[in-house]
């Protein structure tokens, strides 16, 4: 006969078991809450996470998600390598080349997609809302500001 008290334990510990993690050597799961965000010296108003990679490697394989506060935008800038952006929350602005005008950005929202060539000078930004992007590359992963001429700039 079976105890009614077995029959407890089991019902309690059987949806913990089904809802268990697969094993880390199948994958990793890395949840929004865990994700450790860290202030962007270069950029006031951003903050970037590393979720997997080393983003300063080079030729190796990078994944970040970029948090822009509120009406805060990159300057003109370019990266070594291409990099593959996809929007997670709110309406990504970008625009292209040497100067620096956020009124004359593009609107892409959350959903899109967006490859952002390499050696090729570009901005981007947040304007009355917060936005999240998630970037993959191969590294290293690092910006060179331009001035309005796009000349590199210290």
């Amino acid at each position: 006969m079976i105890r009614p008290a077995l029959v407890l334990a089991i019902s309690l510990l059987l949806p913990a078991a089904l809802a268990a993690d697969p094993p880390a050597s199948a994958m990793r799961i890395v949840r929004a809450s865990q994700i450790l965000w860290q202030h962007d010296a270069k950029f006031p108003g951003l903050e970037f996470a590393v979720l997997e990679g080393d983003p300063s490697a080079p030729g190796k394989p990078y994944v970040i998600r970029v948090r822009f506060a509120p009406g805060a935008f990159s300057r003109p800038h370019f990266h070594p390598e291409a990099r593959h952006i996809v929007v997670l929350q709110g309406t990504w602005w970008v625009g292209a080349g040497p100067r620096w005008d956020p009124e004359s950005t593009t609107p892409v929202p959350a959903g899109s997609f967006v490859v952002h060539h390499a050696r090729q000078i570009h901005f981007d930004g947040a304007k009355d809302e917060e936005v999240i992007v998630q970037i993959s590359g191969i590294g290293p992963d690092t910006a060179t500001a331009v001035d309005e001429r796009g000349r590199p700039q210290p």
